[in-house]
């Protein structure tokens, strides 16, 4: 919301109490006194003020509304800061619940009613009303505490997706230009290391024919080797093996990177976990970098350790320098530009972190980053020490300040002249509302001790009822125990629907709504009340499950979506970047492998000029190559004409942009697997892989292929989500084209069959002249 919005429910706050006090008062013919007025201006404005602010301090809020309505409460006549005392209150729990940690808000909900019941004590007495406003008051509280607690959650599963979406889209942009610049490097590495090798010992066997002969048999025989060598080696960067990554891991750059600081005589240890290429990645690499080049700058020779931890929830780097060497000279100090500090930060906050830095105890300095992990999760602040307490003593103050004048007030003696021990409604209720409120909270831990005590508890709300010698509306503790039986039937339906507990729900508090009334005594048919109490907890429990379920098809409805974008997203990355292999690799087969074949031909025929002359045609060819990679990145990537189909080679392409939206996904291929597959296999064998592994979930995949003599095998396991009726639809389809075999294993473990020897096509014509 913006601050328009913030202030509009204040407002509306403000106009209701207006209507109920002093509206209903002056329509009524009481004109109120005009202290009163006076004391429930003083009271509305710092409520709205406060109201108005909540997002920035929420906490503040609940004390400033909870204090000015309490203040009001006792000069001005009952109802005139009802709406505020309520509403308010609860309005500023819910943007302490959505804005703030969960100890926060439950501790804002436990300090408040306890204060208001003890506030409540010091104005009005203790009688036997007061538990049962305690479990009202409560329930609101909670209530909106609740409430905050589903948006807080809703809201941060929307970032955490569209960080995901977004991380996926960048990985998008980057795996064909990361595959064009692997492709750029070995060329050039081959270029440099063979062919100009070629050309070097050739022209120098050329120039020393005449007194050294031997030289040039030496020169043909290397130019052999080498060629052979080249073949070999533009082979493996034209299509490189599926389960090996080529390019150097995150893991590999950090460790070059301090091995490069060593070599400036710095002392740095290291510490550095495997990490995904991505994001992350970078944003560590440049803050280590940064970080070590700013002790280099300015305490150089200090001891400097290097820490990149890479986990589940959170990724931390933590550069340490210690102290620099007594006589140590900065001789760089005085070279920096004075943004390395917004560096770091711009860097941690683009990749999703946070970033600390400051001195240490030694005389050091430490610069500490909190990066997105696995899961890829928003990275929040950690709790500075001694914050907790300090919540807990202002919590407990808040509670106790009421004491003092409620240490004076002396129970009343019974008519009998002793005090009653008798326990109240309000003190049982209050026990079997926490009860169902602990059923609640082990509901996703726990789901069948959970429903078995949510189910069972409302049969005890009439024994209490009895027991208490309640006098309040009858309908009252029924409705209040239906609550948590309806949010159990709404969390239970949003995940897996059951026909069957709605029903359980309604029986259970049909005969439960049904004995308090009896207990009650009426004068209206048993039949009666049963059928009201029947139709009430049906239509409650209905309502809770149609909520349910709604939910739940929003949410699946809106993973499906989210999965699909990633899948799309990844398809055309794995394709964009298996064109630039493709389109590099015709580069090599027209220009520089045809060249380093005639090379090798005219060595092994002994024509040595022949030999150099080709070895320089090939190098060139490889520079002219290089060359076009170059214009062609300028440029901005291949066009939309250079989508060719991806098939099992590309699945590096595949893993790498997996993995660097933050799953863990293994490719392994035994050596039965052959190097040339049929084309319908290789295309189909892609495809599923692909289809598979874009199913979505957290869990670590493995993708095994193998192969035998006549069918090619591909097991993919931790993908549970490819069980569902979608994927093994296109799944099958697929298999079903070549004549292969779908199989579905427990714990999320798919398998196709497919056979090398692809089905001809059938002639229906004659199919069905068959008997």
């Amino acid at each position: 919301m913006n601050r328009t919005d913030d202030r509009l429910l204040p407002v509306l706050l403000i106009c209701v109490q207006a209507v109920v006090w002093p509206g209903a008062a002056l329509v009524r013919g009481d004109a109120p006194a005009a202290s009163a007025l006076l004391v429930a201006l003083l009271v509305a404005g710092p409520v709205t003020a406060a109201l108005a602010l909540r997002r920035t301090r929420p906490v503040t809020t609940v004390v400033v509304v909870a204090a000015a309505c309490a203040l009001g409460a006792g000069p001005l006549p009952v109802g005139a800061v009802a709406v505020l005392g309520t509403a308010g209150v609860a309005l500023a729990l819910f943007t302490v619940a959505t804005e703030r940690d969960p100890f926060t808000a439950v501790l804002c909900v436990v300090a408040l009613a306890g204060w208001q019941l003890l506030q409540g004590i010091t104005l009005h007495g203790l009688s036997d009303r007061n538990g049962l406003d305690l479990v009202l008051t409560a329930l609101l509280y909670a209530a909106a505490c609740g409430a905050g607690f589903l948006v807080r959650r809703t809201r941060r599963a929307r970032r955490a997706a569209e960080r995901l979406l977004k991380r996926a889209e960048a990985e998008r942009h980057r795996l064909p230009a990361a595959e064009r610049r692997r492709m750029e490097r070995e060329l050039h590495d081959v270029s440099a290391h063979h062919l100009t090798a070629v050309v070097v010992t050739a022209g120098a066997a050329l120039g020393l024919r005449e007194r050294r002969p031997e030289l040039a048999a030496e020169a043909l025989e290397f130019a052999v080797g080498t060629g052979r060598e080249v073949t070999r080696a533009l082979g493996a960067v034209r299509a490189p093996t599926p389960s090996r990554e080529e390019l150097p891991s995150p893991q590999e750059r950090l460790l070059d990177l301090v091995a490069g600081f060593r070599r400036l005589d710095q002392r740095v240890e290291c510490e550095i976990d495997a990490l995904p290429d991505g994001a992350v990645a970078d944003a560590a690499y440049g803050i280590v970098r940064e970080a070590l080049t700013n002790v280099a700058r300015h305490a150089p020779g200090a001891p400097t350790s290097v820490l990149c931890r890479y986990g589940d929830s959170r990724t931390e780097v933590v550069v340490t320098s210690a102290a620099p060497p007594t006589g140590a000279t900065a001789h760089a100090a005085g070279l920096g530009g004075g943004r390395g500090t917004g560096f770091l930060r711009s860097r941690a906050r683009e990749a999703g972190g946070t970033l600390t830095s400051g001195p240490t105890a030694d005389g050091g300095w430490q610069v500490r980053a909190e990066l997105p992990g696995r899961t890829s999760a928003e990275v929040r602040r950690t709790v500075p020490r001694g914050y907790r307490p300090a919540q807990l003593t202002a919590a407990l103050g808040l509670v106790l300040q009421p004491l003092l004048p409620a240490l004076i007030i002396r129970a009343e003696p019974t008519a009998a002249g002793s005090t009653g021990s008798q326990v109240s409604a309000g003190v049982l209720f209050a026990l079997l509302a926490a009860a169902q409120a602990v059923a609640l909270l082990w509901l996703r831990r726990a789901p069948r001790a959970a429903h078995t005590v949510l189910l069972g508890l409302p049969l005890l709300w009439p024994v209490a009822m009895a027991a208490g010698d309640y006098t309040g509306p009858v309908a009252l503790p029924p409705a209040l125990s239906m609550l948590a039986t309806c949010a159990m039937l709404a969390s239970t339906a949003a995940r897996r629907p059951t026909p069957a507990l709605p029903v359980l729900a309604a029986a259970v508090h049909a005969v439960a709504a049904t004995a308090a009334v009896l207990d009650r005594g009426t004068t209206v048919p048993l039949w009666a009340v049963a059928g009201a109490a029947t139709a009430g907890a049906g239509l409650a429990a209905a309502a809770a499950q149609w909520g349910g379920v709604l939910r739940g098809r929003r949410e699946r409805a809106a993973r499906g979506t989210r999965e699909e974008r990633l899948a799309g997203w990844t398809e055309e990355a794995v394709r964009d970047a298996w064109a630039e292999r493709r389109r590099i690799a015709a580069g090599l087969e027209t220009t520089v492998l045809a060249r380093t074949a005639d090379m090798v031909a005219e060595a092994e025929a002994g024509r040595l000029d022949e030999t150099a002359e080709r070895a320089r045609e090939a190098l060139a060819a490889m520079r002219a190559l290089l060359d076009a990679v170059r214009e062609e990145e300028g440029k901005g990537g291949t066009g939309p004409e250079l989508r060719p189909q991806p098939t099992l080679q590309a699945l590096d392409l595949l893993a790498h942009q997996l993995r660097a939206t933050g799953r863990e996904v293994e490719i392994r291929l035994t050596d039965r697997v052959p190097s040339r597959l049929p084309t319908e296999v290789d295309l189909a064998a892609y495809h599923a892989a692909e289809t598979v592994l874009a199913a979505g979930g957290e869990e670590p995949a493995i993708l095994e292929l193998d192969a035998d003599d006549d069918t090619l095998t591909l097991t993919a396991t931790g993908v549970p989500r490819a069980a569902g009726p979608a994927v093994q639809e296109r799944l099958a389809a697929r298999v079903e084209a070549l004549g292969g075999i779908l199989t579905t294993g427990p714990q999320g473990t798919v398998s196709l069959r497919l056979p090398l020897a692809p089905l001809a096509p059938v002639d229906e014509n004659k199919k069905e002249r068959q008997p």
